[in-house]
């Protein structure tokens, strides 16, 4: 009788370690902040002194489309808009690189080709109580001549967050003054 138990028990075990092992763990730099966040942060978010966080996210989803987003996803009882505009993503000097090897090598070198950008943003009222803060980022995802994905990244360019926030506190204004 005892031998029954012992051979589940030792299958288990061993099961059980071999499982536990193939578990990738968190690298400890995934959880640290580097030095660009809070200034990514504070270039992507602002505060508005609105009664409403309706009315912001009305004026939020009229700039976005004012800038040739198509609105993919809105909740807004959490504060949420997503966006999204396709665009070409040809790149001359890519052209030129992918000729230049086809003449020299013969070989096929992909190029980009199209990009999907997106605008994600979100609401929530500010600390203080007084007006909402918004948090908005753009990112792009590229496809190249292969149907593949050749880049997914971050905007970080501090004029589109500038000419973002201009159109929307103009927005929130005339939202306010009901013009």
């Amino acid at each position: 009788m005892d031998s029954i138990f012992r051979k589940p028990i030792v299958f288990l075990s061993i099961l059980s370690f071999v499982l536990t092992s193939c578990i990738e763990t968190i690298p400890p730099e995934a959880l640290v902040f580097n030095k660009d966040t809070l200034a990514n942060r504070q270039l992507q978010t602002r505060k508005f002194d609105t009664k409403s966080e309706k009315e912001l996210l009305v004026a939020a989803s009229g700039v976005l489309q004012d800038l040739g987003f198509n609105l993919d996803e809105s909740a807004p009882a959490v504060g949420v808009l997503v966006g999204s505009k396709n665009r070409d993503a040809t790149d001359s000097g890519q052209v030129v690189a992918a000729i230049a090897l086809a003449v020299l090598f013969g070989s096929n070198m992909p190029i980009d080709k199209e990009q999907k950008i997106r605008a994600s943003l979100i609401t929530r009222p500010s600390e203080t109580g007084k007006g909402h803060l918004l948090r908005v980022t753009f990112q792009r995802i590229v496809w190249n001549t292969q149907g593949a994905v050749s880049k997914i990244e971050p905007i970080s360019e501090p004029l589109i967050y500038q000419e973002f926030f201009e159109k929307l506190s103009k927005s929130v204004f005339l939202e306010a003054q009901k013009i």
